[in-house]
């Protein structure tokens, strides 16, 4: 009995192992295809390791204007006792995600001591359904 267990699990490993040397063709993910793809899905991106250790998003809000053009305020606030100084930009896209290349200039932005403050972006036209807001290192 123990060694038809074996026997079966010694089959099963040299599959894996075949499997894994394979060297035939086909698609593959990239690696790590999500670490670097969070700004074509996510509302809020932090650009830079330091901006990711300083500044969180406390809140996003959106409208529509009243000619259908989109408005969007980030809320941020600063995790640093000390005063700091970002820049803060919004890309505008489509229903698809696509950019429709209606991208802000860069706003600096001073953030006083685990102080919170907001940004304000208006798309300039009616294209725009949805957007990402990028935040980096005052340069």
């Amino acid at each position: 009995m123990h060694l038809k267990r074996l026997s079966l699990l010694v089959a099963a490993g040299l599959a894996v192992a075949v499997a894994g040397c394979s060297t035939g063709g086909g698609a593959r993910l990239p690696v790590n295809s999500g670490k670097y793809n969070q700004e074509l899905n996510a509302k809020f991106v932090l650009m830079d390791d330091s901006v990711q250790r300083s500044v969180t998003c406390s809140a996003l809000q959106e409208r529509a204007l009243p000619d259908g053009r989109l408005e969007v305020t980030a809320v941020m606030r600063n995790r640093e006792t000390r005063r700091i100084q970002v820049q803060v930009q919004c890309v505008f896209k489509d229903a698809q995600g696509i950019s429709t290349g209606d991208e802000t200039p860069w706003k600096d932005v001073i953030l006083t001591e685990n102080a919170m403050e907001n940004a304000t972006f208006a798309s300039i036209n009616a294209q725009a359904k949805t957007y990402t807001v990028r935040v980096r290192q005052s340069r």
